[in-house]
């Protein structure tokens, strides 16, 4: 029984970690993505919370039924963090990482081209409205995707 119980518990630790960790390993800045790997993210992502507090359900009565068949403290000890875990797992599945990763910039600060040294290889985004214009490298826009911006006295926001 007790062999059970574990079994139970690290399938839902491992279904939990794949859930959270997938999606991030997948959409993350200046990686090739390519679309069925995208699409399952994609997926994980959208039934993530769910899959996940079935996960904490199971493992909450896995570590109930160890706990009932163990009497060892530590193993029990051990047991519960890992029903912990997978918890914590079920909560951070709700948590849209990417609004934490890619927050916007709100007030970018620009320099002189004469003044700004960048690699040839760089790519800009470049925009022009009337005698103004912006360049917003693709480096930074990797980390942030949209910056909120006036130029020309028009409000635009850039995105990559």
């Amino acid at each position: 029984m007790r062999t059970r119980w574990i079994l139970v518990l690290l399938t839902c630790m491992a279904v939990s970690v794949v859930c959270v960790g997938y999606p991030i390993y997948v959409i993350r800045p200046f990686r090739a993505q390519g679309a069925h790997e995208l699409t399952a993210a994609l997926v994980v992502s959208r039934f993530r919370p769910l899959i996940t507090v079935g996960s904490a359900i199971a493992a909450l009565v896995a570590a109930v039924g160890y706990w009932r068949v163990q009497a060892n403290k530590w193993r029990r000890a051990l047991v519960v963090t890992g029903a912990g875990f997978v918890y914590i797992l079920a909560f951070l599945a709700r948590v849209n990482v990417y609004e934490l990763m890619f927050h916007p910039v709100d007030h970018p600060e620009f320099a002189a081209v004469t003044d700004v040294k960048l690699d040839k290889d760089d790519k800009l985004i470049v925009v022009k409205v009337g005698g103004s214009a912006r360049a917003y490298p693709i480096r930074t826009m990797g980390y942030h995707h949209i910056v909120n911006d006036i130029v020309g006295g028009t409000a635009l926001v850039a995105t990559y």
